[in-house]
């Protein structure tokens, strides 16, 4: 705490050996940070300026790229000061609008896909229907809902566990995620009760997500080799992509559960994985498994060169 100006420090332990590993922490952590930028830009972009890529499914595949430059725009830049400073501190204030900017990302992430579901459920199995209902209106609703239920549900855990008081001022990782609440002098039921109920809140879209690819599945088994051809072009990569994310859930989940049972190297090694590895997994399988969008990036580089 500093008491002239008031403001409440919390020191992030989760690094292992800053003074000898420091510059490969840099080096790594802001390698992975552009190639985050890169990547998903430059999908973003081929989605922008071709016509033939302004369809449902890819507006929803750019608003998840987006997501993720956001995701590691909240977490590398603090990362990259960390590693170069003699202290890892942060504000109280700061780690919990972090806490807020990270899991809105990752639940917007999830409403995405769900919708990216809904999209490919009409396109397969209603397809005479799919210009009418997914129109302009449903994808904008659609995009709106994505990052706005999630903001409120988390600005409502964030504000909780901003005003609970702390006794503890040394965070077990190297970013704010759900570890806040190891450090209050108490634990609040009242968050528990709420932390259920956002869960609550992903669970019946995440059945909805399953029942829309079962019923894909039935259709796709009873229609033509070409229409199973075109469902596997489109779906799979959605599917990956969800499949990755729920490790991308369970791993931070991990990581909260058994911080105290896991070496600190281990416990690194998985904060890393969180914001290292998924904002670069989703370009990469969206760029190769996506026929048009590959075409698209193969004709980039070919003009680059």
């Amino acid at each position: 705490m500093d008491e002239g100006l008031n403001v409440t420090y919390i020191t992030l332990g989760g690094y292992v050996e800053m003074e000898k590993y420091r510059y490969v922490y840099f080096v790594i952590i802001f390698t992975v940070y552009i190639l985050i930028i890169c990547s998903n830009s430059t999908i973003v972009f081929l989605i922008v300026i071709h016509q033939n890529l302004h369809e449902p499914m890819y507006i929803f595949i750019a608003a998840l790229l987006i997501n993720s430059v956001l995701l590691s725009t909240t977490i590398h830049p603090k990362l990259l000061i960390d590693v170069l400073s003699k202290k890892q501190i942060t504000s109280h204030s700061v780690c919990h609008f972090q806490y807020f900017i990270f899991y809105t990302s990752c639940g917007s992430e999830f409403y995405l896909l769900a919708a990216m579901a809904y999209d490919r459920y009409v396109s397969i199995c209603k397809p005479l229907q799919y210009v009418t209902i997914m129109g302009k209106p449903t994808v904008s609703v659609f995009l709106v809902l994505s990052w706005f239920v999630p903001a409120c549900q988390i600005a409502g855990s964030a504000a909780l566990s901003a005003n609970r008081k702390i006794c503890n001022f040394t965070l077990k990782g190297i970013f704010c995620n759900n570890a806040v609440y190891r450090l209050h002098c108490v634990s609040s039921s009242v968050l528990s009760v709420y932390g259920v109920i956002c869960l609550l809140t992903i669970f019946f879209p995440m059945l909805y997500i399953i029942f829309t690819y079962t019923k894909i599945l039935l259709v796709c088994h009873r229609s033509s080799k070409e229409v199973r051809t075109k469902a596997a072009q489109t779906c799979l990569p959605h599917l990956i992509v969800l499949i990755n994310f729920f490790l991308f859930g369970s791993f931070d989940t991990i990581v909260l559960r058994l911080e105290s049972d896991i070496p600190k190297t281990a416990h690194l090694i998985m904060n890393l994985q969180l914001v290292l590895y998924h904002p670069l997994f989703n370009p990469i399988i969206y760029g190769l498994k996506m026929k048009e969008i590959s075409k698209h990036l193969k004709r980039l580089f070919c003009k680059i060169k």
